[in-house]
């Protein structure tokens, strides 16, 4: 039985991109059986199919993934591409730590893209958001789809890769991906002035082929991402300049609040990890624990 990736789930419907580059539009035969298992076919999942007719087919199993995320919905990608603006909406770091912990969860690469770098003056704003992420060891690239800046550079990072595009609503993923895709228009919209931020103009997870050997996946923009499911402990692990100093932590377990002989703590204190970057942490392991409080 052949194997394809789906690459849309619209109304029921997964349509899967054969060997062969054909998309064929499928139903999910033995759909009770998925739901048994809890299991829901997601874009980016490898699934064998049979053919029903011209286009046409079941899917009837999945194959297992590699990667899975709940939000954006999607599997079997190996990188995530953290798209901000620098400007309309301004820039907002704690929604970006947000999803960098998910990646890090899922355990992705990750890339911060930096779109609308036409509407700074000079590099000091883009210079000031990589030193929040140099000790992370986060690649930040600089954009502007007005002057081209940095679209080759973005564009490297996807060769040869399947890269999720996410990002807050009107920071500019969709702009960024006609792009990358000159063939194939994505509705955009803009960013509300009264709000400070964008409409939803992707309606559902799509994987889209690159002409350099890699896909991206345009989403859903997100407004928050909770920490359901998470555990105190595993927190710190998914902030990489904390998880390689909290083997040096005096006490195993360290949550990194006040025990004494805090490594990660101290080298706050030293500016060697950025001071928004542990505050985030410490306003998600709230929420952590707050949740679990709700769960017990």
């Amino acid at each position: 039985m052949p194997v394809g990736q789906i690459v849309k789930a619209i109304s029921g419907f997964y349509y899967v991109r054969s060997p062969e580059g054909e998309e064929i539009q499928c139903r999910a035969r033995g759909v009770f059986k998925f739901k048994k298992k809890k299991l829901t076919p997601l874009v980016g999942d490898y699934v064998q199919y049979e053919m029903t007719g011209p286009g046409e087919g079941f899917v009837t199993s999945v194959e297992p993934r590699q990667t899975e995320l709940l939000r954006p919905p999607i599997a079997n990608v190996d990188q995530a591409v953290v798209v901000c603006s620098l400007r309309e909406p301004e820039f907002q770091q704690m929604p970006v730590d947000r999803f960098l912990v998910h990646g890090e969860r899922a355990g992705l690469d990750l890339v911060i893209c930096l779109t609308k770098r036409d509407l700074v003056d000079d590099d000091s704003e883009v210079e000031r958001i990589r030193a929040i992420y140099q000790t992370a060891g986060y690649p930040v690239i600089a954009t502007s789809i007005r002057t081209q800046v940095g679209i080759d550079e973005l564009k490297k990072y996807l060769a040869e890769r399947t890269s999720v595009f996410a990002g807050q609503s009107g920071v500019g993923k969709s702009s960024l991906l006609n792009q990358l895709l000159p063939d194939r228009k994505l509705q955009t919209g803009a960013v509300s002035q009264k709000l400070g931020r964008g409409r939803h103009t992707t309606r559902q997870v799509e994987l889209i082929p690159l002409g350099n050997g890699g896909q991206v996946a345009d989403t859903p923009g997100f407004s928050q991402l909770t920490f359901q499911g998470f555990e105190p402990e595993e927190l710190s692990d998914c902030f990489p300049e904390m998880r390689e100093r909290s083997a040096r932590c005096r006490f195993r377990g360290c949550l990194h609040l006040n025990e004494p002989g805090c490594a990660v703590k101290e080298a706050v204190e030293n500016q060697e990890i950025h001071a928004g970057r542990y505050n985030n942490y410490l306003q998600f392991l709230t929420e952590i624990k707050e949740e679990q409080q709700r769960r017990y």
